[in-house]
């Protein structure tokens, strides 16, 4: 053999060696590939490896309530067996647990899961959507300022608190403010929350009366969600301090609550003077959770814990679907001296039939509120139910704050729910000890009785503000 036919036959075998040890190579990486495999019926699927995503990226899918005896540590110890993380524990109602699912799992089917375990579990349920009406709005002309009247340019456009039978409407068919601001105009001593999504806190006719978190009161800390700098109240969306609105409806809620009174400016609120405390839960598009509500009251309990005098929430908004949970928050907030106001809502049916949370939660904290028009009629939208709401409110065509420094008209019992709301604030600036319970009684015992209403609220009447100060 020659010299040049050896060197051909080293070139060959060197490629021969090569293409074998990169095929033992494939072979030995579709071994692996085909270990980490398993056969589910005709398909080829991939073995569960870690989660596909951080406990940050979803939200949290149920709501499940431990038996007290559960500590925290067992409680992580068995959503990690099930591939779930605890994402806050809502430390007014014992046991009671967000808790998020990192295989994207249906919430049913995990609630369903956590039902099973009955010796650890008294209840699980599916975090809930929760949305409010959008509400129709226009924009209305100033009026003159009157001399004996609050020199707002806008009041005589508040039919709800002066109604002198304008635009079609029937006199007196209001919440009597006029001789309720004789007794009180409000006091900043007293704070309401408008659980909602947001306020627009520098609003010029609200800024004056929003709360800010007072320095000797220490900024929230949730054992879960961390530290939290509360100045002006609580995101729940977010998960954050700051709950500027987005949507106009809290900040629509929150101008009949307590838009600053004779200030020449915009409107008048039933409270001249008060507080308002912002707990945002819904964002831009009016939706929000069954949980992100839990927390936000859950942050208001625990301010009025550490001194802050949180006595009242508005809540203008509800749904079809019941909530255990819901239902334990504000039952805590009750047992904490919080009066919770609810609307009744806006498809103009009964809830004695087809129910409507949270107005139905039969709570002894919880008031239920019906719309009424300017001529004192039940509105064609609101809900009614002579055992389960319990009292009406001016709600159609109501004139309020809105985002921009702006002012609207907008309907709904959305806005009939901070009418009793504010109520509640003027009476508790005169009485400040009041129990829940006598204020939730003085509301319904004080009210105008409305012969419309006779078979469809449980008062029978309307808020009237003047009788509930004793005027």
């Amino acid at each position: 053999m020659n010299r040049r036919n050896i060197w051909i036959h080293i070139t060959i075998a060197a490629i021969v060696i090569t293409f074998a040890a990169v095929l033992g190579q494939l072979r030995n990486w579709e071994s692996k590939l085909r270990s980490a495999k398993t056969v589910s019926g005709d398909r080829i699927m991939p073995k569960p490896l870690a989660p596909k995503r951080s406990t940050e990226a979803g939200q949290p899918e149920v709501l499940v309530k431990f038996r007290p005896e559960i500590s925290l540590a067992e409680i992580k110890k068995l959503t990690a067996k099930n591939n779930d993380s605890v994402e806050d524990r809502i430390e007014s109602v014992k046991g009671l647990t967000a808790i998020d699912d990192l295989d994207d799992a249906a919430a049913e089917t995990i609630a369903a899961q956590y039902r099973a375990m009955s010796d650890l579990v008294i209840y699980a349920e599916p975090v809930q959507e929760i949305k409010f009406d959008d509400p129709t709005a226009s924009v209305p002309s100033k009026t003159e300022p009157t001399e004996t009247l609050p020199n707002d340019p806008m009041f005589k456009d508040q039919w709800a608190l002066k109604n002198g039978g304008e635009n079609g409407g029937k006199a007196n068919a209001d919440i009597g403010a006029i001789k309720a601001w004789l007794k009180t105009q409000g006091s900043s001593e007293v704070v309401v929350a408008v659980l909602d999504s947001g306020v627009d806190y520098t609003h010029p006719d609200l800024v004056s009366n929003m709360w800010m978190r007072p320095d000797k009161v220490p900024a929230y800390r949730d054992n879960e969600l961390g530290n939290i700098n509360d100045l002006h109240g609580f995101n729940a969306e977010g998960n954050q301090g700051d709950p500027m609105d987005d949507n106009g409806h809290g900040t629509h809620c929150a101008g009949i609550i307590g838009a600053e009174g004779d200030n020449n400016e915009g409107i008048a609120g039933i409270n001249w003077n008060v507080e308002i405390m912002p707990l945002k839960f819904m964002g831009r598009g009016g939706f929000g959770t069954t949980k992100d509500a839990i927390e936000a009251i859950n942050y208001a309990i625990d301010r009025k814990q550490n001194g802050v005098n949180v006595r009242v929430i508005s809540a203008s908004w509800g749904s079809t679907g019941y909530s255990k949970a819901l239902e334990d928050a504000i039952r805590a907030a009750g047992e904490a001296g919080i009066l919770f106001v609810a609307a009744a809502g806006n498809n103009g049916t009964s809830n004695d039939k087809s129910p409507h949370y949270p107005s139905n939660y039969n709570l002894p904290n919880l008031l239920s509120v019906a719309s009424l028009d300017r001529t004192d009629s039940l509105s064609s939208f609101s809900n009614f139910g002579t055992k389960t709401v319990h009292i009406a409110a001016p709600g159609r065509d109501i004139l309020s704050t809105w985002l921009g420094d702006d002012y609207r008209e907008a309907s709904g019992t959305s806005m009939a729910t901070p009418y009793v709301a504010g109520t509640a604030a003027l009476i508790l600036s005169l009485e400040p000890k009041l129990s829940v319970e006598k204020l939730r009684e003085r509301l319904l015992k004080s009210v105008d009785k409305v012969d419309y209403l006779s078979g469809k609220v449980e008062s029978g009447g309307r808020l009237n503000a003047a009788k509930a100060l004793g005027n």
